[in-house]
């Protein structure tokens, strides 16, 4: 049994392609950045705190034997000329924000990042990791930027973009991992419940199916999910 600590559509849609049994705790957490942070620290944190705010929700204590906690975080990292220097870009406060944050982001590539947590109701057992691709955004205009902050869709997302926006299009072509930008890499999910030991459920997809799946789903072809394998 797993439960999801997220109420992100987009990360259930993406679990359900597992075919693997859920249920949602959602944790809040502070998401404020510590001073001086690495980014890839940063993700591992809060899904690491993600994990341990669901165990403490009522939903946990009905939960069976060798029931985990899934917990991720997402966040975008844009780097500047200067050697070490980068922004962490959470989710827009306001209209205002979006837009500096897709204006910053217009026409170069930055990083995705999405720390996973695994932990274990029973022993409190914790698996982490984390998820890195790379983004080529394109050179969308001003008028595109303020259409898309119309339609209200940048609000809840780091960055203030969704990669799977039909009308936006914010990039033209990806070498990485599709789902990690989405919020949820099946493929590295699946490693580490292999490693946690969690044997499959019934009706749930084995790694190559899972990779099979993700990309039919996502109208993607993966160059690197054998690197989960």
């Amino acid at each position: 049994m797993l439960i999801l600590a997220s109420n992100s559509p987009r990360r259930k849609e993406l679990l359900a392609l597992a075919g693997w049994a859920y249920m949602i705790c959602s944790a809040h957490v502070d998401e404020q950045v510590q001073p001086v942070e690495l980014p890839e620290a940063y993700v591992r944190r809060l899904a690491e705190s993600k994990a341990r705010a669901a165990l403490s929700e009522r939903c946990s204590a009905s939960a069976g034997a060798e029931t985990w906690i899934v917990a991720a975080d997402t966040t975008v990292v844009s780097y500047s000329g200067a050697p070490g220097a980068y922004e962490i870009l959470g989710k827009p406060t306001d209209a205002q924000d979006a837009e500096r944050m897709l204006r910053l982001l217009r026409g170069r590539v930055h990083q995705v990042l999405t720390g996973l947590a695994l932990l274990c109701v029973n022993d409190g057992r914790l698996l982490t990791d984390v998820c890195s691709t790379d983004v080529p955004m394109r050179d969308y205009t001003d008028a595109e930027i303020a259409a898309y902050i119309a339609s209200g869709d940048p609000m809840d997302k780091a960055g203030a973009y969704a990669i799977q926006h039909d009308g936006f299009k914010p990039i033209e072509h990806l070498h990485g991992c599709y789902a990690n930008v989405m919020g949820l890499p099946l493929c590295l999910l699946s490693r580490l419940l292999t490693q946690a030991g969690v044997h499959h459920q019934p009706g749930a997809l084995v790694q190559t199916e899972l990779a099979r799946s993700c990309q039919q789903a996502l109208d993607y072809i993966c160059p690197v999910f054998h690197l989960y394998q």
